[in-house]
């Protein structure tokens, strides 16, 4: 039985599905709708949402466009990128990183609109039914949820455009569909489905639409310096830039390079396997920047303890968790770690190569009087000796022990 919703905010792209999704609340819930669209460097333009939204009957005070891109990146991405997150070893987390932030403001419309329920578009099958509603339940957690694909019956595209066409939906058509399942940020752009479903085929050239193939790059390398102000990128080559400019210019370089594709087949919140692949050409530069200028500012065991700490963090966040204590408790350490995390790295890109060529810092621990191989008056060589022999103690004990036996 379903629950009585008087008003409800949808995750609103302006596209086919999320344009079905509209209509059957309207239908099946009898319910008032409140439409978000998030531009979050998505690529597209976000406006033409709320003429489709119009037209299909919602009222202009409860549509709400908005550009989050500088929150985006600030408060979701850079923070992320703090921890060097990578989940699974490669995938630098780019769908899962956006989720929270959409959740969020949707409740915070659905507050400000008197709203009792929100809805989202995810599939029954996907990573994303959990992270949207995982934060949901966080930031509300008495607020309905309705997630029309568990619910509804529309299970085949031939049902859902036999719906829009009965319902006067509009079905654009752009020239040639892409067979592949796309989400797009300012941070990466994923493709899913189609004969990606065979993990032996390689991807068509034609699939990848924001980088050229390293084959393609250009045959000279380009230098840049990346300045960092506690471990976030404030400067490109001396010029400041906010932190959508800093990932929008960073994409651009990595585009011109072939850097950051990705083809990877990743476990699944929800239990299968699945095979995806990736476009993060700022986000791949960054993370090489971000651990070069930690390889001179970070104590050793701090550095170390922060690699260890990283994959759980990046589960949190694949899995939907970014709203939760552990991830704030985790987060808090992390940051905590980054107040000398200053200074400038060089890097070479080449044909989808990030080389670290140079990393200076006023807050640097390396100092070469130590690390020489020349002659020195800060080292005494000779007190290698007591710290090979304690730390072979316990070796040394056992091995009398063996020959006593």
């Amino acid at each position: 039985m379903k629950k009585e919703v008087k008003k409800v905010v949808l995750a609103y792209s302006g596209g086919l599905d999320t344009s079905i999704i509209l209509k059957w609340l309207q239908d099946e819930y009898h319910c008032e709708v409140v439409t978000f669209t998030a531009d979050i460097g998505q690529g597209e333009e976000v406006e033409p949402a709320r003429e489709k939204a119009l037209k299909l009957g919602i009222k202009p005070e409860n549509i709400f466009i908005e550009d989050l891109k500088e929150e985006f990146v600030r408060d979701y991405v850079f923070p992320m990128f703090r921890a060097n997150a990578i989940y699974e070893g490669e995938y630098l987390l780019g769908t899962s990183i956006a989720r929270p932030l959409i959740s969020k403001r949707q409740i915070e419309i659905a507050k400000l609109t008197g709203a009792d329920a929100v809805s989202h578009g995810a599939t029954g099958k996907g990573n994303d039914q959990v992270r949207f509603e995982l934060g949901y339940l966080a930031l509300n957690p008495d607020i309905t949820i309705i997630a029309p694909w568990r619910e509804w019956d529309l299970n085949s595209r031939e049902k859902l455009l036999k719906f829009a066409e009965t319902h006067g939906i509009p079905i654009e058509k752009h020239g040639k569909k892409s067979p592949y399942s796309m989400d797009a940020n300012l941070l990466h752009i994923s493709y899913e489905g189609g004969r990606l479903e065979d993990p032996m085929n390689e991807p068509e050239e034609d699939m990848w639409r924001w980088t050229v193939s390293p084959e393609n790059a250009p045959d000279n390398p380009e230098y840049i310096t990346i300045t960092f102000k506690n471990g976030d990128p404030v400067a490109i080559d001396g010029i400041e830039m906010t932190p959508a400019q800093m990932l929008a210019t960073l994409n651009e370089y990595g585009k011109k390079h072939g850097i950051g594709r990705l083809d990877l087949v990743e476990n699944r919140f929800v239990g299968m396997k699945s095979r995806g692949c990736y476009e993060t050409p700022g986000g791949t530069i960054l993370l090489k920047a971000h651990r070069a200028i930690e390889s001179i500012t970070l104590d050793r065991e701090e550095a170390h303890l922060k690699d260890e700490i990283m994959p759980r963090y990046a589960k949190l966040i694949y899995n939907g968790f970014w709203f939760a204590p552990e991830r704030e408790m985790l987060q808090a350490a992390i940051d905590k770690t980054q107040k000398n995390v200053n200074g400038d790295v060089r890097l070479k890109l080449y044909k989808g190569n990030v080389i670290v060529v140079g990393r200076q810092s006023p807050n640097t621990l390396f100092h070469p009087e130590f690390s020489t191989f020349e002659e020195d008056t800060v080292y005494n060589q000779k007190d290698a000796d007591g710290f090979i022999r304690l730390n072979a103690l316990r070796f040394i004990i056992e091995g009398h022990a063996r020959k006593k036996q």
